[in-house]
């Protein structure tokens, strides 16, 4: 596990390039799964549909050569929230984690019930944004093996804790 802290401005766009989301997260490390940002509650997040402030802290795992990002909330949020997405890019310094939003998201909630969220969404942008077939076809192939990856695979099973673990601090009653 490599560590070091630095900020990432976390660049979630639409498929036709508008935006979906920004906020600025910061570099906990790295390990065979990917990069690990964290990001605190109440953090300002970016949209265009005007801002909102982070409900979680929680941390975020950009995976390497993955179509998905996965956000593993501290309590009360959900467990996990996985955002089908095309592969994670970064600019050169490492500064900026770019990334596009297919729709399709899998949710794990913390009594461990999984579902799949936003398909409508991602039936409409397939139209109105034009989703070459392939694009679609990655999109579902990856949001069904996300749906059966939460329930069994590593970094879904525990590594993430170890992450989170980093971030409590910030929860009330956590170690300083």
């Amino acid at each position: 596990m490599v560590t070091q802290s630095r900020s990432v401005l976390v660049d979630v766009r639409k498929y036709d390039g508008s935006l979906s989301a920004q906020w600025t997260a910061t570099w906990l490390g790295e390990d065979e799964h990917g990069v690990w940002l964290s990001t605190a509650q109440g953090a300002a997040v970016s949209s265009s549909m005007g801002g909102w402030t982070n409900r979680f802290t929680y941390v975020m795992l950009a995976p390497r050569d993955e179509w998905w990002t996965a956000t593993f909330c501290a309590d009360p949020g959900p467990e996990m929230y996985i955002d089908v997405c095309t592969v994670p890019e970064w600019n050169a310094d490492g500064t900026v984690l770019r990334v596009v939003d297919l729709d399709l998201d899998v949710v794990r909630l913390r009594n461990g019930v999984a579902y799949t969220k936003d398909e409508d969404e991602f039936a409409e942008h397939q139209v109105s944004y034009g989703y070459p077939s392939w694009v679609s076809a990655k999109a579902r192939e990856t949001c069904e093996w996300l749906m059966e990856a939460v329930r069994r695979d590593e970094p879904f099973v525990s590594v993430h804790r170890n992450w989170l673990g980093l971030i409590n601090w910030t929860e009330p009653g956590s170690r300083a």
